[in-house]
């Protein structure tokens, strides 16, 4: 009896193991035979800006059915490409992650079409402590000191925010966007319209700069009036001098001036001599 049940458990094992044989054989058929195609996938990881050479490349087989849009199958046709995004190991490089054909490398290659690259200083503070990294985006603020009245010698501390959702394009001379880990720098290039350009280079020269970093996806623009120093410690504001007001004086009634009477013409005299005496007669 137990010789009958060891062998129908080894008649089972073996059962089993056929099915399983069969079944891991169909599937390796199935897989030769599945329709595939090259595509050119990045053999190591891509930083953007940079130009593409062969060795950066390799081939992949792709199931045809999911190739994606813009893939390339032939390696030279990518010869000397630039890439605006990173491209990580084993990604397929696509024509949408591609600056224009004649692009040279660097940073002008990933820079928005309209846009412009401008860079500005910053510390440990101001840099968001090292956190605002290449892709992130920030908003800009100013401290300066403003003119009341047009007057120079009468000023008020004041902070507002000048720029909001800009773009970092890169920290120092670094434009990688997959690091993680802080870093301490001494420049940030920002990516502005040309309007925006000229208003960051006037209030750099009238003031100190702040960096804000904010959400990636957090586009609403909020605007603000700024705070003085007054409105931060809650004390009054003075009151602006108000200019002196220039009061006509009041027109004087003309004096006209009574024209003398018309004098009457010279009369005509004769003198009349009688007997030694001399004497005029008027007519």
């Amino acid at each position: 009896m137990k010789n009958i049940k060891a062998l129908g458990l080894f008649v089972l094992a073996a059962l089993v193991s056929l099915a399983a044989a069969v079944y891991a054989a169909s599937w390796v058929a199935g897989r030769g035979s599945m329709d595939t195609d090259k595509v050119v996938v990045a053999a190591t990881d891509i930083p953007l800006g940079s130009k593409i050479i062969p060795t950066m490349l390799s081939t992949s087989d792709w199931p045809r059915g999911s190739v994606p849009e813009g893939a390339f199958k032939d390696i030279q046709r990518l010869q000397d490409r630039v890439v605006k995004v990173s491209v990580l190991r084993g990604e397929a490089v696509l024509e949408g992650k591609l600056a224009p054909e004649g692009t040279k490398g660097g940073l002008a290659a990933i820079i928005a079409p309209g846009k412009r690259a401008m860079s500005v200083r910053v510390n440990d503070v101001v840099g968001v402590a090292g956190f605002a990294l290449p892709g992130n985006y920030v908003d800009v603020l100013v401290n300066a000191e403003q003119e009341q009245g047009g007057k120079p010698q009468e000023k008020r501390q004041i902070s507002m925010t000048v720029l909001e959702n800009v773009l970092v394009l890169a920290v120092a001379q670094e434009a990688g966007r997959d690091e993680t880990k802080p870093k301490v720098v001494s420049a940030v290039t920002l990516e502005l319209s040309p309007g925006d350009a000229e208003k960051l280079d006037l209030a750099r020269s009238v003031g100190s700069l702040s960096l804000v970093l904010r959400n990636q996806i957090d586009k609403d623009a909020v605007t603000t009036a700024g705070i003085t120093k007054n409105q931060l410690f809650g004390t009054a504001e003075p009151a602006p001098a108000s200019a002196p007001v220039k009061v006509a004086a009041a027109a004087k009634p003309a004096v006209q001036r009574a024209r003398p009477a018309s004098q009457p013409s010279a009369a005509t005299c004769v003198e009349v001599i009688q007997g030694g005496s001399r004497s005029f007669s008027c007519f």
